[in-house]
């Protein structure tokens, strides 16, 4: 308990005196996230947070987990050190995607490969259990690239990715510390202190970005988190809170960024575009387009993150496949409601004018 608090304490003091000495370089060297039609915020901002975030995280973890260790630990430190550089370069010179994906996919075998951290089973879904060497290779890089990306694609707006990202650390961090984890329960709380402190910077109005350094960071940790979460669920004896549909529940501590990225995709393939071009239909910009500040959205989706982890842990006992269809049927009605606000509020508008 003791390592878990200086842990957490170090990851904050670490990254909350970083940030200004990072933002007064960031200034001098005018490394900044200029404005443009996609972006709201109406001046330049520093955008290397991610800096202060990957020196909290990996000195505390580093640090405050000797004699925790797991054995995968130096893996992930390298896997995260692969994201800061790729992360670093596309924030001050721009990388291309192909770059950048190949930079998360070394990160990812570097996890599932040496670390060994990987999908062993289906736990059930869809009848199915135990699956061969090859699958789980293939299903736990997909897992550790979709998380990524997902964290990457959500950082549009103030204190979002942070916020969403220090919900899902502190809820892995209880799991792993109730369950007696606590070289994971170290990584957590390292993360979740450390967005935390990031966030006094960060939560609207900005001055400073995370940038793609600090969602990649937080990316791959969360990944990792999480293939850990759903393994130990079932390979660990059972707790007062054991979670036998743990898929499912990893999935809802991670809902609002994963969903998110994957109503976009199908949106924009429908609409016959690259699933990678840029637009403004996340959600956190159709919660804009109705009115909400950078403040009332951040705060409405960190309330919609909170929601599914309480409905996953109260229906915690029924099979994987079930919760998984129930969290599906609440998140495509939540989603649906902004946008049927925004049909009917233009609808309102062009009357309006007409009349007018």
């Amino acid at each position: 308990m003791i390592n878990i608090t200086f842990c957490t304490i170090t990851a904050f003091i670490i990254t909350y005196l970083a940030i200004p000495s990072i933002i007064r370089v960031a200034t001098i060297k005018h490394l900044y996230d200029v404005p443009d039609e996609r972006k709201r915020h109406s001046s330049s901002v520093p955008t290397l947070g991610g800096l202060a975030i990957f020196a909290g995280v990996v000195f505390s973890y580093t640090f405050w987990s000797a004699g925790f260790s797991i054995e995968s630990t130096q893996y992930i430190v390298a896997a995260i050190i692969v994201m800061f550089f790729i992360g670093i370069k596309d924030d001050i010179v721009d990388l291309s995607a192909s770059k950048k994906f190949a930079g998360q996919l070394v990160s990812a075998s570097i996890i599932v490969l040496f670390a060994d951290i990987r999908i062993t089973s289906l736990f059930g879904v869809f009848g199915i259990y135990e699956v061969n060497y090859l699958f789980s290779i293939s299903l736990s890089m997909f897992t550790i690239l979709v998380i990524i990306n997902a964290f990457n694609l959500i950082d549009g707006i103030d204190g979002l990715a942070a916020g969403l990202g220090a919900i899902a650390a502190f809820t892995f961090g209880l799991w792993f510390y109730n369950y007696e984890q606590i070289g994971l329960c170290i990584l957590s709380f390292s993360l979740f202190s450390s967005l935390l402190a990031f966030l006094i910077f960060n939560f609207s109005p900005a001055t400073i970005f995370m940038g793609d350094t600090g969602s990649l960071i937080i990316g791959i940790i969360l990944s990792v988190l999480a293939i850990n979460f759903v393994e130990l669920s079932f390979a660990s004896p059972p707790y007062e809170f054991n979670f036998r549909s743990s898929p499912a529940m990893a999935i809802a501590i991670l809902m609002v960024p994963l969903f998110d990225m994957f109503r976009i995709f199908i949106q924009r393939v429908l609409n016959g575009r690259s699933p990678f071009s840029a637009d403004r239909n996340h959600m956190h910009h159709v919660l804009q387009d109705l009115g909400l500040t950078h403040r009332e959205v951040a705060i409405t989706l960190y309330l919609v993150s909170i929601g599914f982890i309480i409905l996953a842990l109260a229906l915690r006992h029924i099979s994987s496949l079930t919760l998984l269809i129930v969290e599906s049927i609440v998140v495509i009605a939540l989603s649906t409601i902004p946008y049927i606000i925004r049909y009917f509020l233009g609808r309102f508008q062009n009357a309006k004018k007409i009349s007018a």
